[in-house]
């Protein structure tokens, strides 16, 4: 039975490398894939790991309809046999609906992948509709690491190194950014709630230990 399958996990934990295996896999038996995407580090229209691998992919806009886009491919003579897609956190609620119906009714494997959790830590709209529609939830096994070795478990949004608690839910970057720019750092939940990042740990490490004060 056809499946739709959410693969979730923290930022730089191997998603996106994933989704591209299973094509590969795929595409080397002879099958051919739908892949969608939304905000990728590589731009429009690109499915792209950190590892350098990139696939064209489908840029998925505001109101897109993806089974509708699914049965327009069918229809032209156009073949599918599995859909990827990347990214999915950023898809409206009814675009992970429409998936789930790509499923039951053309009878198409969906691939999902994305992280679950925004940097405050709070449901993506898209993520918290797949966990509640998806056949099986599946947490990757690569494990990403916070900066003191402890396994990974957040999405912290950094600017200059600094973590933020607000803004707009979604704004893009990467865990590989400079310094100065909006970036995201994967950590522990111990130092995602203490809003301390590898550059804040370092900083405090190389501050001078107050001594203690006795009275003569």
């Amino acid at each position: 039975m056809p499946e739709l399958v959410f693969f979730s996990g923290t930022m730089d934990c191997g998603k996106s490398t994933l989704a591209l295996q299973i094509e590969h896999n795929r595409s080397a038996r002879g099958l051919v894939g739908m892949i969608f995407t939304r905000n990728d580090r590589a731009g429009e229209g690109k499915l792209s790991s950190r590892l350098g691998l990139v696939t064209d992919a489908v840029e998925v806009g505001d109101g897109a309809d993806l089974y509708a886009h699914l049965v327009d491919h069918l229809s032209k003579g156009r073949r599918a046999d599995y859909v990827i897609a990347d990214e999915a956190q950023f898809l409206a609620p009814e675009q992970i609906d429409q998936l789930a119906r790509v499923v039951d009714d053309l009878e198409l494997d969906v691939y999902a992948f994305g992280i679950t959790t925004d940097f405050r830590s709070k449901l993506f709209p898209g993520s918290q509709r797949l966990v509640e529609l998806a056949d099986r939830v599946e947490v990757l096994q690569v494990e990403a690491l916070c900066w003191c070795g402890a396994r990974a478990t957040h999405n912290a949004r950094t600017v200059g190194g600094v973590m933020v608690v607000e803004g707009a839910q979604v704004v893009v970057g990467d865990v590989t950014g400079s310094a100065d720019e909006v970036g995201y750092e994967v950590l522990c939940r111990r130092h995602h709630r203490r809003r301390m990042t590898a550059a804040t740990a370092r900083a405090a490490a190389l501050s001078p230990d107050v001594l203690p004060v006795s009275a003569g």
